[in-house]
Formats: C-alpha cells, structure tokens, sequence
C-alpha cells in the first residue's frame, strides 16, 4: 500500500456554485475583494473531505486577466487575501500544505497566444515572490506547450519551495499536451528543472491512464487531477470566456470518478483529486476509496 497526497478540487466553479450568480470571465477571483470568506469555506470543505493541499485561489490573478477586467490595481490585495484564506482554512483543520497555484498566461488551453518563455519568466517570478511566504510548495497548473511550462518553471527558479508541473492533455488523446506536441516532449524539462513531481490535470479522466503511462518515465512523483467537462468547447477557446461556454458532466459523480482515479493509483500515482468540476463530495468518496483499499493518506 502506498502513501498517497490527496489534493483538493474545483475552487473556482465552487465560488460560482455558491454564490448563486452568474459566472463572469473573473467572478471567482473578484469575489476575494469583497467575499473572501466564500473561498475559504471551500477550502475548509475540502480539508474536511479529506484532502491534505489547500490550493489557493490565485489560477488567474495574473496582471494581463485583471487588466481586461479593469481590477489590475487589486493585483496584491487578491494574492493576499487567497494565500489568507487558504491559510486560515490549513490553520483551523490543524494540518495540511498550501499550493500556490500558478495558472496559464492570458488563458486556459491556448498555447498559441501564450507569451515566449523569456517574458513568461518574469511574470511568474513576481508571483513566486509575493506568495512564497505562505506557500509550501508552489502548483504550475494546466500547462499546455513545453514552450509553457519552460516559462513557469523558469518563474520559479528564485524559490527553494517544492515545485510541482501540471500539465493538461488532449481530450481524445493523453498521449499529446494541448499544442499536439507529445507529451514525451517535456522530458529534457523536466531533467533540467527538476520539478519535484508532474502531473496531468484538468483532462478528461478516461485520457489520463495513457499520459500517466508515459509521465512516469520522467522519474518523479507522478499523478493525476482531471475535469469533469464533456469537452473542452470551441466557445471556451475564445476571448474571455466564462464556465458557460463549457458542460458539465452528468455521468462523473463522486464515486465513478474515484474509481477512476484510483485507476491511477494503481498505476503507481502518488497524487491525485480533481479539478473543474470536481467538488468535494467527489474528494470525500476518493478518500474513502483511498483508506478502503489501504492507502495512507499523507
């Protein structure tokens, strides 16, 4: 049996779930400027499901998001406030670890407007900076070119914190990174940065096994958080989106969705829980799972 990190799930369709409003390109990011006790109720939800990482609501509080939403200024008071929830949430459980999440540059699932690696650097370096005082380890999420990750991953040079790599795939095949470049690709990255794990996330699940199959390879702690969407949609691909664009699945309840991902563990999977669209009812069954079947928790 095997020692096993469980993750938390969705932050930000959970903000949009329970605030009852309609979802706008950056609602659950703005939210923490006037309600950020609805981030941290979910993250005490999760911590009480089970999960053992807080990942704090900072995917888009990147400067190019705020700025098309006009709350650029707010830029720290949002890192602020996410890394206090997170924290406030890790205290009153009384154990657990903050992930600083690091989300794409200008948007989910596109590449191809991603800005090079030599610019991206110093964007995610700022961040690294202004959360690695209440971070534990920092989570690049939903990468989806090697062009991508080399940017994140060169951002967090200036930290000592554990580094983590996730990196989202295509619907129909776990086998390619969203860009269509092979996963394989991000071997030589992954040998000169040396994250200290890599996983696939905000994936569909039933491509996840295959990519796991070729990740494990790089020798690293490996493991998977995939979404619960029926695809990710042309509409989503456009400029500011919201979750509208974008259907939730109505066949990956909580525990088909365990069953899944403990698919992963058996294939040597360290990490796992869920992403968009993954609650925590879904993290609570996959614990149950994970202790049923005579896994550690850790």
């Amino acid at each position: 049996m095997a020692e096993i990190t469980l993750l938390d799930g969705s932050i930000g369709q959970e903000v949009v779930k329970r605030s009852g409003d309609r979802a706008t390109p950056l609602w659950s990011t703005a939210v923490m400027m006037d309600r950020p006790e609805v981030v941290g109720s979910i993250h005490a939800d999760y911590f009480a499901a089970g999960a053992t990482i807080a990942t704090t609501n900072t995917y888009a509080v990147l400067r190019d998001r705020l700025k098309r939403a006009g709350i650029e200024d707010h830029f720290e008071e949002l890192l602020e406030k996410a890394a206090a929830q997170a924290t406030a949430a890790r205290d009153a459980h009384g154990s657990g670890r903050i992930a600083a999440a690091l989300g794409p540059l200008i948007a989910s699932y596109r590449p191809d407007i991603c800005p090079p690696h030599d610019e991206a650097k110093h964007i995610y370096a700022e961040l690294v900076s202004r959360l690695d005082p209440s971070a534990d380890l920092f989570l690049i999420e939903t990468v989806s070119s090697v062009e991508q990750a080399k940017g994140a991953l060169l951002g967090c040079a200036g930290t000592d914190k554990p580094v983590w790599l996730a990196v989202s795939v295509k619907d129909d095949d776990g086998t390619r990174l969203r860009s269509g470049e092979p996963l394989a690709a991000l071997a030589p990255l992954v040998e000169e940065f040396q994250p200290d794990a890599v996983m696939i996330n905000c994936s569909r699940p039933e491509v996840v096994g295959s990519g796991l199959d070729i990740i494990k390879g790089f020798g690293k702690p490996f493991g998977a958080y995939a979404n619960g969407f029926t695809r990710i949609s042309e509409g989503f691909l456009k400029d500011a989106p919201t979750v509208d664009a974008l259907e939730q699945r109505r066949d990956l309840g909580p525990e088909p969705y365990a069953a899944l991902a403990m698919g992963w563990v058996a294939q040597g999977a360290t990490i796992v829980g869920g992403c968009c669209e993954i609650g925590p009812d879904h993290i609570a069954e996959l614990a149950r799972q994970l202790r049923a079947a005579g896994h550690r928790i850790v």
